[in-house]
């Protein structure tokens, strides 16, 4: 009897053995039924149309690339030679919010790429339980008015002991679980992308409003001279008064002049106080607790190493998280076509249970059932089909969002070269510009002194001399900030070699 008894059980896994062959040749043999993925083709000009020159000079603050330069361009903002910058950008590579916040999402895409590979794997789920019941004494009623040999029937309570385990797997047969895999590594790896680019922003953000912040001391340490000067002249005017030399009229003039660039140099704290708060919140702190000393800045930016537009679709953030939006859109409709072809359940389920305690776990209490599913949907009215043509539509629009990305790219570089050519040019013809008008200031200031000409000749040339240095410094700090957003353009330190490959982003590295 015990003999037999273990015969049979022997025989409980010889059904699973063609069962499991059968899942295996299948797993060898399934494909994927997604389209093969190649990243879209787009026009990449030859060269620069405003970088004709490959050596910088100085009406040029640019040079071709070399392949050296690639090393150093890390963290940028170190080319521009100033120790505070530094000190704010590092600061905000540590504390800032939004970089923080796009790390953040980086790991949440980390982790669904691990949720995605789990359903390679079978499931194994335990539930184990302990019920006892007691059935109504109403139910034995009519049992006791009817049974004449025993005046009581007693009522008894029922136990069940059940310790079940379920284990189910759904082999990979068409592709649906690789690609659903490939579609979040690819995510993950334009979520990388972004926090990249997110983080040449913000570097980008704060030295653009470092210098503007900077321009504004600049702007400050101007009208405080001209109102230095400009009190100089007021008392020259009061001096002539006294002797008979002038008129009051001139006086009034010059006491004017001298309270309208007063306000002025006052109403420069403004601006300054908002790019110091700016520069506070991008660095992580609160602008109450934040102060930035006056100080003024060189004059011209460093020379830009800038490569082939081609090498934009390398060292661009942005193009990298578009290019894996695309990537990702394809996988996606590997997953959509899946659903066509049928879904198969390997599933078993084993344990124990008996209505005895002491009786719960041993092996005549034992129980299993094993057995394939097959699951496939006949009509749908056209479900599967709308949504790969939904899938098809999301890949056609992630390649157009690329292309674009890539010429917005190439645009923002030939803007920034633009400008630091004609900034360049403009600020030699305004420094000519304010050298005129010194001259014309002092040759007016001598003829108002010797009495041949009225005190408006020089009120006149003091304004121009005043517009004409404001414009110089606007202009230098537009070539800093134009400077800044051509390296932000070109893709600041970041590099496509950068980004973690399918092996990190499943490693959670």
């Amino acid at each position: 009897m015990c003999t037999s008894v273990i015969e049979r059980e022997a025989s409980f896994g010889r059904p699973l053995v063609p069962i499991a062959l059968m899942a295996i040749c299948l797993l060898l043999a399934g494909c994927s039924v997604g389209p093969r993925y190649a990243r879209p083709p787009v026009q990449s000009p030859p060269a620069y149309k405003e970088l004709p020159q490959p050596v910088a000079s100085e009406s040029q603050p640019w040079q071709t690339a070399k392949p050296g330069d690639g090393a150093a361009r890390g963290k940028w903002w170190k080319a521009f030679n100033d120790q505070k910058l530094d000190e704010l950008e590092e600061q905000a590579g540590v504390s800032n919010r939004q970089i923080a916040a796009a790390a953040d999402n980086f790991v949440a895409a980390r982790a669904s790429v691990r949720q995605a590979r789990s359903q390679y794997f079978p499931t194994l789920a335990a539930n184990p339980s302990v019920i006892r019941s007691r059935p109504s004494p109403a139910q034995f009623s009519g049992l006791l008015a009817s049974n004449s040999s025993s005046s009581a029937i007693a009522v008894q309570t029922y136990a069940d002991y059940s310790l079940p385990f379920d284990a189910s797997w759904e082999p990979d047969f068409w592709g649906r679980v690789r690609n659903s895999v490939k579609a979040n590594t690819y995510a993950a790896q334009a979520s990388a992308a972004d926090l990249e680019n997110v983080r040449l922003s913000i570097q980008a953000e704060l030295a653009a409003d470092y210098y503007e912040l900077r321009a504004q001391d600049s702007m400050k340490e101007l009208f405080d001279s001209t109102v230095a000067a400009y009190q100089e002249t007021l008392d020259l005017t009061r001096s002539q008064y006294a002797a008979g030399l002038s008129s009051d009229e001139a006086v009034a003039q010059a006491e004017a002049q001298l309270q309208a660039a007063q306000a002025q140099d006052t109403n420069l704290g403004i601006l300054r106080a908002q790019y110091e708060h700016s520069i506070a919140v991008l660095i992580g702190q609160s602008p109450s607790a934040f102060s930035l000393p006056a100080n003024d800045i060189e004059p011209d930016p460093p020379a830009i190493p800038v490569g082939i537009p081609s090498d934009l679709l390398e060292r661009r953030p942005d193009i990298a998280s578009a290019e894996r939006a695309v990537a990702q859109a394809n996988a996606e409709i590997g997953v959509a076509k899946a659903a066509y072809f049928p879904a198969i359940l390997l599933s078993a389920t084993g344990g124990f249970g008996n209505s005895s305690l002491s009786s719960w776990l041993t092996w005549p209490s034992r129980f299993w059932s094993v057995g394939p599913g097959l699951a496939e949907t006949i009509f749908d009215a056209g479900l599967r089909r709308a949504t790969v043509q939904q899938y098809r539509a999301t890949y056609d629009q992630t390649v157009a969002n690329y292309q674009q990305t890539v010429l917005t790219a190439f645009q923002q570089v030939e803007d920034n070269l633009a400008s630091l050519r004609i900034l360049r040019q403009e600020i030699d013809q305004q420094n000519a510009a304010t050298e005129a008008a010194a001259r014309a200031l002092h040759e007016a200031t001598v003829r108002y002194k010797a009495g041949l000409d009225p005190y408006l000749n020089v009120i006149a040339a003091q304004t121009v001399l005043l517009n004409d240095r404001q414009t110089a410094v606007t202009f230098r700090m537009q070539r800093r900030v134009a400077a800044v957003q051509l390296i932000k353009a070109l893709g600041g330190g970041w590099d496509a070699s950068q980004l973690p490959s399918s092996k990190d982003v499943e490693k959670g590295q």
